[in-house]
């Protein structure tokens, strides 16, 4: 169930290339980066921050390719959605609008179809977004798994968050995540194995902007926010890492997981700080400000589980390190792919 980790050396796209890990980070640096290099994109946020006439514009763009379109808690339609929006709020910005574009394979069921546009137009109100325009493609039957959605989300960024960077995390900062780690992948590997779980599973698959207005609107000093999705915790951790150019330990015993989510990784040999999340926000905050951040987070419906799980170091920079239940340390390292494939 888990993505292979491939040859070091490679001439075609595998699986791990799409997992956002350390093949994920070759495959750009290697093909993308050289062919479209430029100060906005080699900033690598999860949205592009651009100067126009009266102020600044967000833009990000998404693909989603989940298997299958329809899981607890939600759907590609809900998703596609949620996850875009979640990209350009993680940055500071006010989503306003989004296009899609829509690769059906012959085959479908219409009745498929609406229930996934009823659900985008749903999560879209939800969100406070318009769908301005979109696109639609056939493929041929056996070509797609029944759907692919890709969106495009474009907001406004207030003048007083244009400091929000992966770049501006510095030593003495904390680490906080809104909530439970893993709902979304596990909840979609369990419908997708037809895993039988005692406690039911359901994605956290929802949109952030409220949760982000309520944090960023007690003033404090939030230097980052990432939504770690592919690659879960870790990965988000490693990029900000990277771009900061600092070191991350985190406390093992303070991240949020629920027992049936452990207890599934634990029999698959999954780790949790890896697993993919749709609803989740994780912040790196200034050491004086955590306890309000915490607090403002917490008064928000989507970030009740919220925790402090870590701190920024300037010791073993660019690697992220975790304090185990044990008593021990070990370094958390970037995957070179995804443990599960095909979760957004």
């Amino acid at each position: 169930m888990t993505c292979p980790v491939p040859a070091p050396s490679t001439d075609t796209i595998v699986m791990a290339h799409g997992g956002g890990g350390r093949m994920t980070a070759e495959l750009l640096s290697s093909v993308f980066l050289p062919a479209f290099a430029n100060d906005v994109l080699l900033a690598m946020e999860d949205q592009a921050t651009v100067d126009v006439e009266g102020g600044r514009v967000a833009i990000t763009t998404d693909a989603f390719v989940v298997r299958p379109i329809f899981f607890p808690g939600g759907d590609i339609g809900k998703l596609a959605v949620a996850g875009t929006v979640n990209d350009l709020v993680a940055g500071g910005a006010r989503p306003l609008f989004l296009t899609a574009a829509f690769v059906l394979e012959e085959g479908l069921a219409i009745e498929k179809l609406r229930r996934v546009v009823t659900s985008m137009q749903r999560t879209c109100d939800e969100a406070g977004v318009i769908l301005v325009a979109g696109d639609t493609k056939v493929v041929d039957r056996g070509k797609g798994d029944e759907i692919y959605v890709t969106t495009t989300g474009v907001g406004v960024v207030p003048p007083a968050r244009a400091g929000l960077s992966c770049g501006a995390a510095r030593a003495g900062d904390v680490v906080l995540v809104s909530g439970m780690l893993g709902d979304h992948g596990i909840a979609v590997l369990s419908t997708r194995e037809g895993l039988e779980v005692d406690t039911a599973l359901e994605s956290d698959c929802a949109p952030l902007g409220g949760l982000v207005e309520t944090l960023l609107g007690a003033n404090l000093a939030v230097r980052c926010m990432r939504d770690p999705t592919r690659g879960g915790l870790a990965s988000a951790l490693h990029e900000i890492a990277g771009r900061s150019g600092i070191g991350v330990v985190l406390d093992e015993e303070a991240i949020p997981v629920r027992p049936a989510v452990r207890a599934v990784c634990e029999v698959l040999g999954l780790d949790p700080l890896y697993v993919a999340n749709e609803g989740k926000l994780a912040v790196i905050v200034a050491a004086e400000d955590a306890p309000a951040a915490l607090a403002a987070i917490r008064s928000h419906p989507l970030g009740r589980d919220a925790a402090i799980v870590g701190r920024v170091t300037e010791e073993h920079p660019r690697i992220v390190r975790l304090r185990t239940r044990v008593g021990g340390e070990r370094v958390v390292p970037l995957l070179a792919g995804e443990q599960l494939p095909r979760i957004c």
